[in-house]
């Protein structure tokens, strides 16, 4: 029975057995029913222990339950299990629902009770340590690390000599495990020492210290980075040498620290499976620890030998091509300490700025100047801000502005590749990296804190709140609540009280930003205010404009019932107006805002928002984005933005003036266009502006071009017979007729081109 409780058969990438220990559990609880308590009283103790262990240690939730069903049925019927009240209300049905929890906590609570320790930690390294669930070989070095001080002794003089030779094993589980879970030890041993002021030497045997350091090496002869279980041995290297630098082991100076140097340095460039990021996360905390014990003098300043070879190497890897290897690099310049900046701060930041821009080799590499953005922030966090500092040595007055400056323009990265719009990660970044460099600025001095650049931040955030992704809207509606109610105030926020009014500090808690039936109706107030008319406008159009069905319903009703509310003040109306226009003028051929916002204008004016402006015979509002939609749709091939284009013309004719007619002839000319879906397009939209609007056309003529609108097949191939009957319509309507610009550039036949070479040619010539 007791085999039973741990029975577990590996079968390729998963293991069958868990409904024998299901059923195991289940006969322990029938022999509280089954027996007396002198009758079961000899195999109290291995029950209990094996019930336990069950409860806490089982990958299975339903076996951790009946473990924990039998043990409290046998504490409550036959009333001999060790310390059974205790556990039984602790672990407990719903307790051991969290794997988690079961060997981070409760793990450690029955570990109190010696009759449970040793039993316990036993099976985690006999079972445990090499389960085939990776997660599990993790969970349970965790779990090591929080039983060590239930009982250092066994740890430090049993399982270490135990593990170590696993550590280099041929099997890649328990190796795997062992490496962990020994510098998961070792640590919580160090830790203990700590208390006692003592050193790790004083706990644990000098050669178990020196085979651990040497572990990296071996695997390294061993060539076990390479090949199959290269991403799990690279991580477990990392980790083991990030703890025993945490655990201070005296190997200052020792050849070991080199060959240390070189793992993590070979794991930040070398790219293995899909988990890049969590492997290179373990050599960065691993060349962190190793920097703050191992690189810095008896003075607490930095080898300076060690302190240029490694920034200088690291610095060199951000010209890297491969985007993994640069991103890893990167992250580990954030991660160096103070005493190793010290002096090199500027090189590091110039470093790191040059990574955040967008070149025409780099475009793609969005992940690195996230890293960077990052990276930046972190550093400023480490080496602190000092007004009349060291621009060498800390953030100060003559270098603060070049990182506000990198993190403003990052806001304006949009690059986007197969994988979507992959500059939210970089923007993202910035809206984290400017909140944090203004909140350490103002504590030190509010002085340090430029004007243009508290407002440019205040902007930039808003206009990422009301972008059309979720998490980009978080992240910045976040801040955004942060800033406001920071303390102290940051000075020159713009229209600071009327904010404040409009995000109570209670939105801290309750506002969901990713909701976009709960952001955009909290946004549009922003809109009245001047000041951040055009930041606000901005995020929204690439929202109302968008695809998203749910985003664009939310954001457009919103958008709408700010407008309805305003539809009478003139001022109001003119103030969003003029920021729609020169939103529309900085962004001409930017499809990325240009084709967004002819569908919002075409949403606004079909609402009926600017009905105020159709009593003005030309105004110019109309006139201009007229002229603008014009210059955007000049030489265009794009049909969706075509297609967005003829709704807004369609919707220019609500103006009266000489506007109809430049309208009708843009739309005369696109009925006439190339693609055959523009024209067909074209037409429908043109027929139902007609009936509309009647006065457009003279009475005498309307139903004739009624009927030519709808039984004229737009869509046809013959283009020459379709324009003929546009030009007939232009008669009609009074509207001069459109002419082809000739080619100014005949097409060249290309030398040593042979005309009958093409496929066409040799079917023809074939009969077919």
């Amino acid at each position: 029975m007791l085999k039973a409780l741990t029975y577990s058969e590996k079968r390729a990438g998963y293991s069958v057995g868990s409904h024998v220990r299901d059923a195991a559990c289940y006969v322990c609880w029938a022999f509280a029913r089954a027996y007396e308590p002198e009758e079961i009283k000899p195999y109290v103790q291995q029950i209990a222990s094996a019930l336990v262990i069950t409860a806490v240690a089982d990958r299975e939730v339903n076996c951790r339950r009946a473990a924990s069903a039998a043990f409290q049925e046998n504490v409550g019927r036959q009333g001999t299990f060790p310390h059974g009240i205790d556990i039984v209300t602790t672990v407990d049905y719903f307790a051991v629902g969290s794997r988690n929890n079961c060997y981070l906590n409760l793990s450690v609570y029955v570990a109190q009770f010696e009759e449970y320790t040793q039993a316990l930690v036993d099976h985690l390294v006999h079972h445990k340590i090499s389960h085939w669930d990776p997660s599990l070989r993790s969970l349970t070095a965790d779990a090591l690390h929080n039983l060590t001080p239930k009982c250092p002794d066994y740890m430090a003089k049993t399982i270490l000599p135990m593990l170590l030779p696993l550590c280099t094993g041929m099997d890649l589980s328990t190796r795997y495990g062992a490496i962990l879970s020994c510098g998961q030890i070792v640590h919580a041993l160090h830790k203990l020492a700590l208390e006692k002021n003592q050193s790790i030497t004083d706990l644990v045997d000098k050669d178990i210290l020196e085979g651990l350091a040497k572990v990296p090496e071996k695997l390294e002869a061993a060539q076990l980075y390479r090949g199959i279980g290269a991403d799990y041995m690279r991580p477990a290297a990392c980790s083991l040498i990030e703890k025993l630098s945490l655990s201070k082991l005296p190997l200052h100076g020792s050849p070991t620290i080199s060959v240390w140097q070189t793992t993590l340095d070979d794991t930040l460039k070398v790219l293995l499976a899909d988990y890049q990021v969590a492997i290179q996360d373990n050599a960065i905390a691993g060349f962190a620890a190793l920097c703050n014990e191992y690189y810095r003098t008896e003075e607490g300043t930095a080898l300076p030998d060690i302190q240029d070879t490694v920034i200088d190497s690291y610095l060199g890897q951000l010209q890297n091509d491969m985007v993994y290897a640069r991103c890893g690099f990167i992250l580990a310049l954030g991660a160096l300490p103070k005493f190793m900046i010290a002096g090199k701060l500027k090189k590091l930041l110039s470093g790191l700025i040059q990574a955040t821009k967008i070149t025409v080799k780099d475009i793609s590499m969005a992940e690195a100047r996230r890293d960077a953005i990052k990276s930046i922030t972190r550093i400023c966090s480490t080496v602190g801000i000092e007004k009349g500092g060291s621009p060498d040595c800390v953030i100060c007055e003559d270098n603060i502005s070049s990182v506000y400056d990198t993190f403003l323009q990052a806001m304006e990265d949009y690059t986007t590749d197969r994988r979507g719009d992959v500059g939210t990660w970089v923007r993202e970044a910035a809206v984290v990296g400017l909140a944090e460099i203004t909140s350490q600025a103002l504590k030190v001095d509010a002085s340090l804190i430029q004007q243009e650049y508290c407002e440019k931040t205040i902007f930039s955030i808003l206009h990422q709140a009301g972008e059309k992704i979720d998490r980009a809207r978080v992240v910045a509606g976040e801040t955004l609540l942060r800033l406001l109610y920071h303390d102290p105030p940051i000075p020159y926020i713009p229209h600071r009280e009327e904010l404040l009014n409009l995000f109570p500090e209670k939105d801290k808690e309750t506002l969901n930003w990713a909701s976009a039936a709960e952001c955009y109706p909290k946004l549009m107030p922003v809109l009245s205010l001047k000041t951040y008319t055009y930041p606000v406008l901005l995020g929204l159009t690439v929202s109302v404009g968008g695809l998203t069905e749910s985003l664009v319903k939310h954001s457009s009703h919103s958008l709408n019932t700010y407008m309805l509310k305003i539809s009478d003040d003139e001022e109001g109306l003119k103030a969003i107006s003029d920021t729609l226009l020169t939103i529309f003028n900085n962004y001409i051929k930017v499809d990325r805002v240009s084709l967004p916002l002819l569908k919002m204008l075409d949403f606004l004016l079909g609402s009926g928002c600017f009905e105020l402006f159709t009593q003005e015979e030309d105004h110019p509002f109309s006139l201009a984005l007229l002229d603008l939609c014009k210059k955007e749709i000049a030489k265009c091939g794009d049909p969706q933005k075509l297609l967005a284009a003829i709704g807004v013309f369609c919707q220019l004719v609500q103006f009266s003036g000489t506007i109809r007619g430049k309208v009708l002839f843009q739309l005369l000319v696109l009925l006439g266009h190339k693609y055959p879906k523009v024209r067909k397009n074209t037409a429908n939209q043109l027929y139902e502006m007609l009936i509309t609007y009647e006065d457009i056309v003279a009475e005498e003529n309307l139903d004739e071009v009624m009927t030519i609108l709808s039984e004229t097949t737009w869509d046809d191939d013959n283009l020459e017979v379709i324009r003929g009957v546009r030009n007939q319509l232009c008669d009609l309507m009074g509207v001069k007729k459109p002419v082809a610009k000739a080619s100014t550039k005949p097409k060249q036949e290309k030398a040593g081109e042979d005309r009958m070479s093409s496929y066409a040619d040799l079917v023809g010539r074939l009969g077919y």
